[in-house]
């Protein structure tokens, strides 16, 4: 005779009543520096960062990381070994920030935690993050909303890019039409036409090919300010290249990732006789390019610029030098949010949406077939 047992129904009023204002974002994007994390205060008008910090990745857990990123051997394994480091490296971040801002874990109505992307393939039918929530729950006691994109790709989505909605929530405004752009390991633009999003999606490389080949060549993480790339100079016939790789001349929805543009990539479009300046120089360029097919179609009054490429002055130089006179060129910090704690302040935001019930996609976005909330739950 089989017990039948019954589950008390997860009651969603318990949970949207929570008074608290206050939710945390965990960001650890694909340039695989480390963890940005917000403490936030969220309401329907805006989001405000009340705290941030930056912990770069130790070299272990960032080899780990990459390794993960392109196949290998006893891949469970390692992926389990990495998702109990980022549970430390997330956890102790959480810790610092509440001492930063003075506050305790109880005054937190819960934290949105990205993890770390591994593989993202929506055409197969999944996007891998690693990551631990309630592990993380656990350890912080707080709420945790993770798990972001599967809902979105089973109603046939890219699952990504997820910030659009929110940059919609930050920086539309009445009688402008602005594009957000942010510069992270792959650039994604988000096109407001006045109060509403038009269109959003990932434009190709950014960071994540700078990085990787000033590593290779400098043994630095990234070019400061761009100022190795501007020592260089174009190669035409490199850019045409990879400019020719079919994902730019996809039409959106779409979206990509570290395994698709990496340094093996990039290695099957060289010679071997490039200087590597000149490779960085052609690179700033090739994002630069990918982004601008993005814009002609749309009156654009306004580009905002966030993520770490932000501070690549050389890059930013060339949007000013290749958009329209009239086209304001700003960085998210003209509206009170840093570049640097843009992805994780949409962390946070897609917590309050979820506890809230607000749609965190966009269909026009993701290609979904519909809007809905975002996320799954993990009591602290």
């Amino acid at each position: 005779m089989i017990a039948l047992v019954i589950f008390k129904p997860l009651r969603l009023a318990s949970i949207t009543a929570m008074p608290s204002s206050l939710y945390i974002g965990l960001m650890s994007g694909t340039s695989l520096d480390g963890v940005d994390a917000v403490l936030a205060h969220i309401n329907n008008k805006g989001t405000k960062v009340r705290a941030h910090l930056h912990h770069p990745f130790s070299a272990t857990v960032r080899r780990q990381l990459e390794r993960l990123c392109s196949p290998g051997h006893n891949e469970i394994y390692e992926l389990g070994i990495a998702e109990t480091q980022l549970t430390e490296c997330y956890a102790a971040i959480v810790e610092a920030l509440l001492a930063e801002a003075k506050i305790s874990a109880s005054q937190v109505a819960a934290i949105g935690c990205h993890g770390q992307t591994l593989r993202h393939h929506p055409e197969l039918g999944f996007s891998l993050q690693a990551n631990n929530p309630g592990a993380l729950a656990a350890r912080t006691g707080i709420t945790v909303i993770s798990d972001f994109r599967r809902a979105d790709i089973a109603l046939g989505g890219e699952g990504a890019p997820l910030v659009p909605r929110f940059h919609l929530h930050q920086f539309a405004s009445k009688n402008h039409n602005k594009a957000v752009l942010n510069l992270g390991g792959i650039a994604n633009i988000s096109l407001l036409t006045e109060n509403s999003l038009s269109l959003g999606f990932d434009t190709g490389p950014a960071n994540t090919l700078l990085d990787a080949w000033c590593y290779q060549h400098t043994e630095k993480y990234y070019d400061n300010n761009g100022d190795w790339a501007a020592s260089g100079n174009l190669l035409p016939t490199l850019l045409e290249k990879m400019l020719s790789d079919p994902y730019f001349a996809l039409s959106p929805p779409k979206s990509t990732g570290r395994e698709y543009f990496n340094l093996t990539w990039l290695e099957s479009f060289l010679q071997g006789n490039e200087l590597p300046a000149d490779v960085q120089h052609t690179l700033a360029h090739l994002t630069l390019q990918s982004v601008l097919k993005a814009i002609p179609k749309h009156n654009v009054d306004e580009l905002i610029i966030c993520g770490g490429g932000a501070y690549n002055n050389f890059l930013i130089n060339l949007f000013k030098e290749a958009l329209a006179p009239d086209t304001r060129v700003s960085t998210s910090a003209e509206y009170g949010l840093p570049p640097e704690q843009v992805e994780a302040a949409a962390f946070a935001w897609l917590a309050w949406a979820h506890i809230n019930k607000v749609s965190g996609n966009s269909p026009q976005v993701t290609g979904a077939s519909k809007e809905l909330v975002l996320g799954g739950l993990y009591y602290g």
